[in-house]
């Protein structure tokens, strides 16, 4: 049976790899940015990134800003869907060292390597990266801001624990910097957090991944990330999940909140404002490429969505014009 998450991730064609190697010893603190930088050994300059960090050796607290910090121990994987600058330490109340500043060349040019600590207690990661080339993804609005993955347990447990235990050998003689084998390691620690962290969820709560957890709900959100061009409609979508379509209709607006139509016009507008402002694609261009058959009923749509028409948008400092109640109604997040 497919997997809508899994199928969802692929759609936005996601690419992983690892690019550091750090080893900790007791005392230590270190504050962690990752940077398109980082990834150009591998590929251009991403439109998203998702950081991640295989524990293979010890324990460690992790904490973004002001929020409390977690503990993770050798088995677990911590991702940031957001890519969101975070402190990593041996115990509190240490001063942090930029992890920038500690970086390291590899001799035989394979990972960039971290050996950093005061020689007590050992701590050893593999730092990674999930990028995509998409500018919009629901899935990481969605997220917290940092997940928790316990490799030694799930669905996937032996695939996963025989990739981390591969990479690791690999990793030591300087080699796997990025490859096809990390790639689908990357993308299946992110599907396995991201099914971890949504069977929390409480059965009123809706959304995205409220809807990928029904088979058929999420099959239908598959095919429209897959294609925003084509040209959708509830009838068509309910056809190819084998559902008559007020059934489909009524399902999908209770699992995810909105009708099925309302979602790919909503994320169609969203792909195409981001796009405005991060490719100097024309108005026609982006109209064509998420499913408007002309540039003014693209243009329509849009001013109806955000207030104004693409043409000034393009313009516009982020944030303006956007209504926090339609966010909140919609289930998507309007920058």
């Amino acid at each position: 049976m497919v997997d809508p998450l899994s199928e969802v991730l692929r759609s936005v064609r996601l690419t992983g790899g690892v690019f550091l190697d750090a080893h900790f010893t007791a005392p230590w603190c270190v504050f962690a940015n990752m940077t398109a930088e980082d990834c150009a050994p591998f590929l251009a300059a991403p439109a998203q990134m998702i950081a991640y960090h295989v524990i293979i050796e010890g324990k460690l607290l992790v904490a973004i800003g002001a929020e409390p910090a977690i503990e993770a121990r050798a088995g677990e994987v911590l991702l940031f869907p957001r890519n969101d600058a975070h402190t990593l330490a041996s115990t509190h109340g240490l001063e942090a060292v930029r992890a920038g500043t500690l970086i390291q060349p590899a001799d035989n040019g394979g990972l960039l390597r971290i050996l950093h600590g005061g020689g007590g207690a050992s701590t050893r990661l593999v730092c990674g990266f999930l990028a995509s080339e998409d500018l919009y993804n629901p899935l990481i609005a969605t997220l917290p801001a940092v997940l928790k993955l316990d490799v030694r347990v799930g669905a996937s447990r032996d695939w996963i624990e025989a990739s981390v235990r591969f990479a690791a050998n690999e990793l030591a003689e300087g080699r796997l910097a990025s490859s096809g084998v990390m790639s689908r390691l990357s993308e299946l620690l992110l599907v396995e957090a991201v099914r971890n962290y949504s069977s929390t969820l409480g059965d009123h709560e809706t959304g995205w991944l409220k809807g990928l957890s029904d088979p058929q709900i999420g099959r239908a959100m598959a095919l429209i990330h897959h294609d925003l061009a084509t040209a959708w409609s509830a009838e068509a979508l309910a056809k190819e999940v084998g559902m008559s379509r007020s059934g489909f209709v009524e399902r999908f607006t209770t699992s995810v909140g909105v009708p099925p139509i309302r979602y790919l016009t909503v994320l169609r507008l969203q792909t195409a404002k981001l796009s405005l402002r991060e490719t100097r694609k024309t108005i026609a261009q982006l109209a064509q490429a998420v499913g408007y058959e002309s540039e003014e009923a693209f243009s329509r749509a849009f001013k109806r969505e955000f207030g104004l028409p693409p043409s000034l948008c393009r313009d516009e400092p982020h944030g303006t014009h956007t209504s926090p109640d339609k966010q909140a109604k919609h289930g998507v997040r309007i920058c």
